[in-house]
Order: structure tokens, then sequence, then C-alpha cells
């Protein structure tokens, strides 16, 4: 008996509409804490952040994702790169760790073991800083206070979880994290102190001098 043998993959560069707000991608999960179906873990957090009852209120852990629907033919299987009924690219960047899918590699996307999840912005552009137990651009490298498990934490404006965040984090002179949009609304209301410890984030000594200026004026 033979056994027909899968089809090829197909190319994805004439589908270009599916997804959602957060990912381009050829599938939906199917959540495992809800069973419910979404178009991506994001889509699924924020569905059921929004939720009446804070009892019902839960994130999905992406690495317990097991099942994945197919857009194109609708066929419901094992989470793979490669629609098993179709053959389809379910997206052309996958992770069989985290289970992820998306279609934009121009984002530059890759699995940092240490950090346990998919990041973005190119392998070689970042490095793992082991005690403040994430990834930072490659320029921080020796040249950052660390501060252990520091992106373990929420943003200190948004209180967004910083270490799974999808916007962008910087590092303060402090070893403080925070977002960097965050940071710069910040700067934008002459905010420079740390909101944790305090600390001046920037060199202000030419704000203190056109203050002294002004008072000498007055």
């Amino acid at each position: 008996m033979e056994v027909e043998a899968p089809p090829p993959p197909q190319s994805n560069e004439d589908n270009q509409n599916f997804g959602c707000a957060h990912y381009k991608r050829r599938c939906k999960i199917r959540a495992p804490c809800c069973n419910q179906v979404f178009s991506c873990r994001l889509c699924h957090n924020e569905a059921t952040s929004s939720l009446s009852d804070p009892k019902d209120r839960h994130e999905i852990v992406r690495h317990d994702i097991k099942q994945v629907i197919c857009l194109l033919c609708d066929t419901e299987q094992e989470v793979a790169q490669v629609c098993s009924n179709c053959g389809v690219k379910m997206g052309e960047y996958f992770c069989a760790i985290c289970n992820f899918y998306d279609d934009d590699i121009s984002k530059g996307q890759f699995h940092c073991d240490d950090c346990g999840i998919c990041r973005v912005g190119g392998r070689d552009n970042y490095f793992h800083c082991k005690k403040c137990g994430a990834c930072y651009v490659v320029n921080l490298r020796d040249n950052h206070l660390c501060l252990e498990n520091s992106m373990k934490n929420y943003c200190p404006v948004c209180y967004e979880y910083l270490f799974d965040s999808v916007e962008v984090s910087i590092v303060m002179k402090c070893g403080h994290t925070m977002h960097d949009t965050c940071f710069l609304k910040m700067m934008q209301q002459n905010q420079y102190r740390c909101p944790i410890c305090s600390k001046t984030l920037r060199d202000i000594s030419y704000q203190w001098t056109m203050l002294d200026a002004e008072e000498h004026c007055a």
C-alpha cells in the first residue's frame, strides 16, 4: 500500500491579507486554557483581559499551544510550519518552541534559548545579559549597569510586564528598565528622574543653568 506524500510547501507571496493586527500568518490558534480560537496570543490576551468577571481574565501560555487551524483549508492540526492538508506555509518564520508564526520576516525574529521566547531585531544585533535576564542591543554589552532580573518587572510608567512586551525597552543609567516610548514621554514632560529609584536619568546641568539665568534676570 502506497502512502501519499504530503504536498510541497506553497508560496505565501499571493496571500498577503491573512492574520491580524499583530501578526501576518495563515493560521489561528486554539487556546489550551479556554479552548477558544484566536488569531494569535495577543488577540487572546486582549479579549480575555476585558472580560467582565475578573476571575475569567487570564493570559495564554505560548508554550502550551498544541493545535492550530489553517486559514486556507480550515484544517485543525498539531502545531507545525506547513499545513498537513493543503501544504501552505502557515508562517515564513516559525518557532516550534514558542509555537509562533509570522510572515513578516523583516522584523528579524529569532529565538533566545536563555529568554525562552522569540525576540525581534536580528540575532546578531542582540546579546543576552544573564544577570539582567533579557536580551539587549549589542552596544549595551559591558556598557550598562546590571540589575538582577531587571527586565522581569513592570514598566514604571504604563505597568506592562517588560520581559515579554512587544514594545522596545531601554536600560536607564541606574540599571532600571522601562519602555522607550514611556521614557520619551517622561523627557517631554521634563521628568528626569527614574520613577523607581529617583536617580537622575540624564545630565540636566544645562537646565539648571537656564533656571539660574532666569532667576538672575527676574
